[in-house]
């Protein structure tokens, strides 16, 4: 059953925006779909999130799927315990492999597929992924932005959290990481070359990642936008109220010298758009230029906390993925939009779409997301993964709960820029 406070949330949609009958369900349907399909809470108190149609708890995912929910956790004790236990698990998680990115429920050995690592039986997949470390931070440190509370800074968390700063330490200098990942009888995005190390990299003072979000494998293994992550997460930890001095002080001086690295090497000047950041790079002359609809990615920057909307750089950047110069920007008979490269040619996902009108200057440009991303549901009032830019009939991944907490998010902060007093700025949240 909905609890009072989403339905709550409902009401308010319904009355901000009686122009669109189907919004009220859609976000109910959305915003309720991790609180009553996906969480399962744990007798130690934390708390374990499945993706939706795959039983594993992704570190990246599961801090998107709760996101929404800080809306509630300031004032509803029931949502901050809620978001306090996936911060627990999580971290335990980081505990047992901080090179995984997937896990188990149970010590079950389940898996996504046997790799030639012996992954343990926690672990459902171990493609390493900085930005799977970077979102238990941020979420830790937002909760505690959110509520004032620091309970879920526990012990446990600073050993994580450490460990966390060692790694991503470890990974500037990727030639001395004990990191390998080989997955046989495979496509090529699902495994690295060189017997697991990946493609060669040359020093940058940034962070190796072998895989994008998406869980395909990097091109390049300096992931732009995931460093970027890295950047505001590490920030984030520094600030945090920690017992470790020392740990908070080597968060911090690890963010800068990421930053340092991501405004060296991570930026180029494109003959159509001028100075705009790459996607990829190696710190040995390669560069690939794109975006893909995961977050972290350079569309998402202002939201991950890396620069602001109307930075110079990140507009011409944003020019750029919104191209069809950006070889994964679709546009067809129903939709235009960011896809990737982990699903079809032409298909575009309502994840991307949310980014786009999260970040987007003006309120035409955040209306048109929003009527679109209706359209495109195939009258499920569900997000998908991704869906045919020309038929929104044709879609993947039919529960996909990452995609619905980003909808009911952008709805929210429609909802507080149509409640704001006349006049305030058009980037607030609810």
């Amino acid at each position: 059953m909905l609890p009072s406070s989403l339905r709550a949330m409902t009401a308010r949609v319904a009355a901000a925006f009686p122009q669109y009958p189907r919004l009220p369900g859609m976000f109910e349907s959305t915003y309720s779909n991790t609180f009553s399909t996906t969480l399962r809470p744990q007798p130690d108190g934390s708390v374990f999130v499945i993706t939706g149609d795959i039983p594993a708890m992704w570190l990246r995912d599961s801090a998107a799927q709760v996101r929404p929910y800080l809306h509630l956790a300031g004032h509803d004790p029931q949502f901050a315990a809620l978001i306090a236990g996936v911060i627990q698990r999580q971290m335990r998680y980081v505990l047992i492999d901080p090179y995984a990115n997937a896990f188990n429920e149970f010590p079950n050995g389940h898996c996504h597929n046997k790799d030639k690592t012996d992954m343990g039986d926690w672990i459902w997949e171990r493609k390493y992924e900085v930005d799977s470390l970077c979102a238990p931070l941020k979420l830790a440190y937002d909760l505690w932005q959110t509520t004032g509370q620091s309970d879920h800074l526990t012990e446990e968390f600073e050993r994580a959290a450490r460990l966390i700063v060692a790694t991503i330490t470890c990974e500037q200098a990727h030639g001395q990481s004990p990191y390998l990942f080989e997955r046989f009888d495979c496509v090529a995005m699902d495994t690295l070359t060189h017997e697991g190390r990946g493609n060669p990299v040359g020093a940058t003072g940034m962070s190796w990642s072998g895989f994008r979000p998406s869980d395909d494998a990097c091109t390049y293994n300096y992931l732009i936008p995931s460093n970027m992550f890295a950047v505001v997460a590490l920030d984030c930890l520094s600030k945090l109220p920690l017992k470790d001095p020392e740990l908070m002080s080597a968060a911090k001086a690890l963010s800068a010298a990421i930053k340092t690295g991501v405004e060296s090497h991570g930026r180029v000047v494109h003959p159509d758009f001028g100075e705009i950041y790459a996607f990829e790079v190696d710190g040995l002359g390669g560069v690939n230029l794109m975006d893909d609809a995961n977050v972290p990615s350079l569309l998402a920057l202002p939201l991950l906390g890396y620069c602001t909307a109307g930075d110079p750089v990140y507009l011409a950047t944003r020019a750029f993925v919104l191209s069809p110069k950006n070889p994964y920007y679709f546009a067809g008979r129903a939709a235009r939009g960011i896809g990737s490269p982990h699903t079809p040619d032409q298909y575009i996902w309502p994840i991307s779409l949310c980014v786009q009108g999260l970040t987007a200057a003006s309120q035409p440009e955040k209306i048109g997301i929003l009527e679109m991303l209706m359209a495109t549901d195939a009258g499920t009032g569900l997000m998908h993964e991704g869906f045919h830019a020309d038929d929104p009939a044709k879609f993947t991944r039919p529960w996909f709960a990452w995609a619905n907490s980003m909808f009911a998010e952008f709805v929210l902060h429609l909802l507080a820029i149509a409640e704001a007093p006349q006049g305030e700025g058009a980037q607030g949240t609810a």
